[in-house]
């Protein structure tokens, strides 16, 4: 089963990526075709909102009725209690894991043969998935700002440079304690990191894939773009700061008088 995701349906029709001397069309048909599937699927599932599905299936009721009225983690968790919140949690997690193991059935999960399908289109995937959680197909295009969703593809697909960037995330959030200007500078230097990590890790010279490049790139942009007023209510000193030490009933207050990060 591993042997098969490192190598992906592609590369067994056509090894090496090889044009067949006869047959050309299947081989642009099975590339296209399972790069729509990829893309499609991703889209889908990452339009899937946890907090809405758990908080009707489990309490017949809409979250986006309460708090901040934001269909998110925190507001669940202010709402719900920390079970609700952990199927959320789980729930998000798992949309995009699943959109992510999909391009791998078709593509493969390799980082050195076939790099630049093989391991691009599960970053399409991610992309993706991404896209789908931030405008979603099922509620009208409005969703999240994909924090959650590009943090699970990180952590699936280059757990270093994932491991890298919280890090960076936690020490500009404990210096600044500010949640959204710690997942901007994340998000912008996720491109930066992976470039580095694909240039160091491998003696052969490997770069980073155009397709992983290219998707990491349109997720920084759009989750800047997602954190836009977070961004200017930092530069007017409104934005929220995280704190540990205020009450539940103030920071619940705060909450509801503000916007959630997810």
């Amino acid at each position: 089963m591993f042997s098969f995701l490192q190598e992906g349906l592609f590369s067994r029709l056509f090894p090496n990526n090889i044009l067949p001397e006869t047959g050309a069309w299947l081989f642009y048909l099975a590339y296209f075709g399972f790069a729509l599937i990829v893309i499609v699927s991703s889209y889908l599932l990452g339009s899937v909102n946890t907090a809405i599905v758990v908080s009707k299936t489990l309490y017949r009721d809409d979250i986006r009725k309460h708090g901040s009225g934001n269909a998110g983690l925190t507001n669940m968790l202010r709402t719900y209690g920390k079970g609700a919140a952990g199927l959320t949690l789980l729930g998000d997690l798992l949309k995009t894991a699943i959109a992510v193991l999909i391009a791998a059935v078709f593509w493969g999960f390799n980082y050195v043969g076939g790099i630049s399908t093989s391991l691009g289109f599960c970053y399409i995937a991610g992309l993706f998935a991404v896209v789908g959680h931030i405008f979603p197909i099922y509620y009208k295009f409005k969703g999240g700002k994909g924090v959650l969703a590009t943090a699970t593809m990180g952590l699936i697909l280059t757990p270093l440079p994932f491991a890298i960037l919280l890090l960076l995330f936690i020490v500009i959030v404990a210096i600044s304690k500010y949640v959204s200007l710690g997942s901007v500078v994340a998000a912008v230097f996720y491109p930066v990191t992976l470039f580095a990590f694909f240039k160091l890790l491998f003696n052969e010279g490997t770069s980073i894939p155009p397709l992983a490049a290219l998707a990491t790139i349109i997720i920084a942009i759009l989750i800047v773009w997602c954190h836009r007023e977070n961004l200017e209510r930092i530069s007017n000193q409104t934005e929220r700061k995280l704190s540990f030490k205020k009450k539940p009933e103030v920071a619940a207050k705060e909450d509801e008088d503000g916007e959630d990060e997810e």
